[in-house]
């Protein structure tokens, strides 16, 4: 039995999204599930290419309930789109952050920003789990389909409640399980980088929030993903990486059903 490191699974999952940098950058990538995810008023604020590169779960934007004048930063932002509908809502007086570790996304993210005239914005090179940003600076933060892919979730929510002003608020869109993974979908690097073989399940979730400190925790399911959906993860997967004693089709099964897009909801109390 072979377990991916931490290492091996940031490594990989920063190719993956380099990749799909490079491919919204030539205006090729997955866009109709993106589409299907923002109402066309938030679309048409966008450029292209920042639709082109979501890999999203949900909307998080739709959940944050912003106002002008704050502080939001966005975990794991990708080609921008979630930082830029954010820095709209917030203001000339607020501020958006858009944190990510892929450099090719950090690049296309900062053309869309000048592409639709957007200033209020700033895109951090950084890993989640180690926010580069002060104690208390932020209102809200959100996420779109990212903290699943971390290997120390209980390092990003710890991150997340230090930079969080007494009050603010976590709102972010996540994949999220019904019930804990077969051992063999841990291994198949595809699940990580897919989204999945990293998520929590429920109970989990809640738990390690409540541990770094957050209170009013809510988990609001709002996609089942079934067989079709896991078959398409698994379609991308390098046959090569999958290890040899693991049944895929086993494996599909077993997630069908198992596998939520969710938002997910807390606050981090005043003193």
């Amino acid at each position: 039995m072979t377990t991916a490191t931490p290492d091996e699974i940031r490594t990989a999952v920063r190719d993956r999204y380099a990749d799909a940098a490079r491919a919204a950058s030539t205006g090729d990538g997955p866009t109709a599930y993106t589409r299907s995810l923002y109402p066309e008023e938030q679309r048409d604020q966008l450029p292209e290419q920042a639709l082109t590169a979501s890999l999203g779960c949900g909307n998080p934007t739709l959940l944050a309930q912003l106002q002008p004048g704050q502080t939001v930063l966005d975990l794991g932002s990708g080609g921008g789109i979630d930082v830029l509908l954010s820095a709209r809502r917030v203001g000339a007086t607020g501020k958006a952050y858009g944190l990510d570790m892929t450099e090719e996304m950090l690049e296309l993210a900062r053309r869309n920003a000048a592409e639709a005239k957007v200033p209020n914005v700033e895109f951090l090179n950084g890993q989640i789990e180690a926010i580069p940003l002060p104690d208390a600076s932020v209102d809200v933060i959100i996420s779109n389909c990212v903290i699943n892919l971390s290997a120390d979730k209980d390092a990003v929510f710890a991150e997340a409640f230090r930079v969080l002003r007494p009050g603010g608020r976590l709102a972010i869109s996540d994949i999220v399980l019904t019930r804990a993974l077969p051992e063999p979908a841990s291994r198949v690097m595809a699940l990580w980088t897919g989204c999945v073989a990293g998520a929590l399940v429920a109970d989990d979730y809640r738990h390690k929030l409540c541990a770094a400190g957050f209170t009013a925790v809510e988990l609001q399911p709002t996609q089942v993903f079934h067989r079709d959906a896991v078959r398409e993860v698994l379609a991308d997967a390098d046959p090569g990486r999958i290890p040899g004693d693991i049944d895929i089709e086993e494996v599909t099964r077993a997630l069908a059903g198992n596998v939520t897009s969710s938002f997910v909801r807390a606050v981090k109390p005043i003193a």
